[in-house]
C-alpha cells in the first residue's frame, strides 16, 4: 500500500505542476511609450521696478503653461495658433540671430528677456531689442496675459501679425 500511496502522491505533484505551468501565461508584449512632447517655445520676462519673473512655455502639442509671481496656469492652443506662432517665428527670421542682445549699459530697471524657440536661444533686455524680435516679444505677452486673465482658458489666441 505504500508504494500505492507513493505513486498517487508523485501523480498529484505531476498534475499539479502540469497545471501551475500553464497559469503562467504568455508574456505581455511592452507598449511602446509616446515621446514627451517637445519644447516648442520657452519665453522668460524678468526683471523691471516690479521685479517681473513671467514665463510661457508652449509645448508642440499644443500644451502650453504660463507662470507669474501670482499665478500659474495650464492651457491648450489648437494648430491653427501653433502654426500661426511658428509662422511668426519664421517670418522675423528668429533661426538666423545672434545668441545675445545687450547693452553696455547695466540698468536694474530694464527687462531683460530669454526666447527660445525649437532649440535656439535669444537673449535681450530693454535696450537693445532687435526689431525682429519686437513682434515676438509682443505676442507672447499677449498670449500669456489672456492665459492668466482668464486663468486657463486662452481663446482665440490674438492675432499674431508677422
Amino acid at each position: 500500500m505504500r508504494i500505492r500511496d507513493r505513486m498517487a502522491f508523485l501523480c498529484l505533484c505531476m498534475v499539479t505542476a502540469v497545471l501551475l505551468s500553464g497559469c503562467l501565461g504568455e508574456r505581455t508584449p511592452q507598449v511602446p511609450r509616446a515621446d514627451p512632447p517637445g519644447i516648442m517655445v520657452d519665453y522668460w520676462q524678468t526683471g523691471g521696478i516690479a521685479g517681473v519673473n513671467d514665463r510661457l512655455v508652449i509645448f508642440d502639442n499644443g500644451v502650453a503653461m504660463v507662470s507669474t509671481r501670482k499665478i500659474m496656469t495650464e492651457f491648450s492652443l489648437n494648430q491653427t495658433e501653433l502654426e500661426q506662432i511658428d509662422s511668426l517665428f519664421k517670418v522675423n527670421r528668429f533661426m538666423e540671430l545672434e545668441g545675445n542682445y545687450t547693452s553696455a549699459r547695466e540698468d536694474a530697471d530694464f527687462l531683460q528677456y530669454s526666447i527660445s524657440y525649437r532649440g535656439k536661444t535669444v537673449k535681450t533686455e530693454d535696450t537693445a531689442i532687435p526689431d525682429q524680435v519686437e513682434p515676438i516679444i509682443d505676442a507672447m505677452n499677449r498670449i500669456a496675459a489672456m492665459a492668466t486673465a482668464s486663468e486657463m482658458t486662452v481663446s482665440p489666441l490674438p492675432q499674431i501679425s508677422p
